[in-house]
């Protein structure tokens, strides 16, 4: 039924709706979940999820929140506030801002996975009490090493397009990312228009562009499904993603997580996409 509504649209609308249906499904992407899997027990034998569900969500406090208790991993995040949101984008400035993505990054094969453990770390310059304070963003092999060089990391993970303090902050802030980036979808445009609202939701330019050709690259893989799921909770009652949403981390997933560097998952952000324990790695922002 949604495709005969796309064709009574017509072919002008049409690509507008589309573009909407797939960011619907863009929800912070990496490495994909196993498809069919039991996530709140199968996979990784925990039982719960991580993350802080919404009535968009399709799970409830009884399978997933902010904490993780299982396997070795006991980790609770903070409860960051307005005041540590703004901090992080009044406070600090990148001494070499991240240079824009050149040309489609889904255009060529996807990049090799980091080797286990690396972190992307934040590297203080200036005197404590400079605003904004200076800072560079450096990648280290292994946690260790990043706090021997005096390195607060800030996800694991290669350094890339989203790893500022300032990208970090929209996804503090933004408990669920698939309404606003929709919204920048509904305004068509193109690519300059739909940068541009990402932008406009605090995003630094590089991380808007590697969040926009996720939403081309999923369209392109992903429609058919996600035009079935329109309106699907983003999860199944035992936690498993709907298809829309695992077509994205499967597709569009591991080019997003290199290009993109941060994601909610390996900086130990909770939202309203409930993960795996397993999938999550434990880490607290203090600059």
């Amino acid at each position: 039924m949604i495709l005969a509504i796309v064709r009574r649209i017509g072919a002008t609308a049409a690509p507008t709706l589309a573009a909407v249906v797939v960011a619907a499904c863009s929800t912070d992407p990496g490495a994909a979940s196993p498809a069919g899997a039991d996530a709140g027990a199968t996979l990784d034998g925990c039982a719960s999820l991580f993350g802080r569900p919404n009535a968009k969500t399709g799970v409830g406090a009884d399978l997933c929140r902010p904490s993780c208790s299982c396997g070795g991993k006991d980790f609770t995040p903070p409860d960051y506030d307005a005041a540590f949101v703004r901090a992080l984008v009044e406070g600090y400035a990148l001494s070499t801002p991240t240079a824009p993505i050149a040309g489609d990054p889904y255009a060529g094969p996807a990049p090799k996975p980091d080797p286990e453990g690396t972190v992307c770390g934040v590297v203080l310059g200036g005197s404590a009490g400079q605003a904004p304070r200076p800072y560079d963003l450096v990648t280290y092999a292994t946690e260790a090493e990043a706090l021997a060089a005096g390195a607060r990391p800030t996800h694991f993970g290669r350094c890339g397009a989203c790893s500022s303090l300032a990208n970090l902050a929209v996804y503090v802030r933004e408990n669920d990312l698939a309404a606003p980036v929709r919204e920048c979808g509904l305004q068509g445009g193109g690519e300059a228009a739909n940068v541009a609202c990402l932008e406009q939701l605090g995003f630094e330019r590089p991380c808007a562009e590697a969040w926009y050709w996720d939403t081309v690259h999923t369209k392109e893989q992903c429609l058919a499904v996600c035009l079935a799921e329109l309106g699907s909770p983003y999860q199944l009652p035992d936690g498993t993603l709907n298809p829309c949403i695992q077509c994205d981390e499967e597709k569009s997933g591991p080019v997003f997580k290199a290009v993109a560097g941060r994601t909610r998952r390996n900086s130990g952000l909770p939202n309203s996409l409930c993960r795996p324990c397993s999938e999550v790695r434990p880490l607290v922002h203090a600059y």
